[in-house]
């Protein structure tokens, strides 16, 4: 038992001093390059574990008198209840949506300000810290789907202020190990087939039958977001998203025919699966 005090009295005030250090950075990083952890609430909670470590090294390195450990436990329940009240104080005012990608290899962040109405897209860097990379173009109604479309591409589909649907599509890799811009229409020229829908991509734009029903779209009314994901728009609103899947490949600079799947996956707010297609030949002349 006193070997185990003994590793605690150096374990915690070191973990103390380092967690306060991290803060520091944090704070330093958020002022100077906007950089936040990819879950607010994540401060507070470090916060508390410096209060608890501070608070087991004060009893560990001063004898736990009736007198003195009330006073410990009082001070360390009311700063930590400080901090809860703090972080729902602050939750109050940003809506957040934090979804990890099946792999947990990527972390979707979205946080919109509640006074201000803007939603801002966050890129994860350094694990737990995320830096605002875009802002949603439309205030929204606070409800968003989100959808993982492959480990690399999440879709978030969300109602707007006006009623009308739109999609906005986190993207974090490449295909065919380029680093270089491509157009996703481009990339996934010709015929693709899956359940009941097929897509033919070519000089006319995207054209999509799915259940009966056929619609073209021209390459205006595609948003493409990275180099993997474009999303077709139909009267200012989403209709639907194509993503490029990990498997894909363009052969764009060979002879060779796509190969791989895209996926075909439908802007609306009910609960919808993702279709798979794969590549069923060249666009008819």
């Amino acid at each position: 038992m006193k070997q185990l005090k003994q590793v605690m009295k150096i374990i915690l005030p070191l973990a103390a001093a380092g967690l306060f250090l991290m803060q520091g950075a944090y704070l330093l990083l958020d002022s100077r390059l906007r950089v936040e952890y990819i879950d607010m609430r994540l401060f507070y909670v470090v916060n508390c574990i410096i209060i608890i470590c501070l608070a087991g090294t004060a009893l560990l390195l001063f004898r736990a008198t009736k007198i003195r450990l009330p006073i410990v436990l009082a001070l360390t329940i009311c700063l930590i209840t400080f901090q809860m009240v703090m972080m729902v104080k602050q939750s109050g005012h940003i809506h957040q949506i934090t979804d990890f990608s099946p792999d947990w290899k990527h972390t979707l962040v979205l946080k919109e300000d509640e006074d201000t109405g803007k939603t801002t897209y966050y890129r994860t860097a350094f694990g737990i810290l995320a830096r605002a990379q875009d802002e949603l173009p439309y205030e929204t109604k606070k409800d968003f789907q989100v959808k993982w479309l492959d480990h690399d591409i999440a879709a978030v589909t969300y109602k707007a202020k006006d009623d009308t649907i739109h999609q906005y599509i986190g993207t974090y890799g490449s295909r065919d190990n380029d680093l270089s811009y491509s157009y996703v229409s481009a990339s996934m020229y010709g015929q693709w087939s899956g359940e009941n829908t097929h897509i033919t991509s070519g000089p006319d734009g995207i054209t999509i039958k799915e259940d009966g029903r056929t619609e073209t779209y021209e390459a205006k009314k595609a948003v493409q977001f990275g180099t993997t994901a474009i999303v077709l728009l139909k009267d200012g609103e989403a209709a639907w998203t194509i993503a490029l899947n990990q498997n894909f490949l363009s052969h764009s600079n060979d002879p060779e025919p796509p190969e791989g799947n895209i996926t075909l996956y439908k802007a609306t707010m009910t609960d919808n699966e993702p279709i798979l297609l794969n590549y069923a030949g060249e666009v008819p002349y």
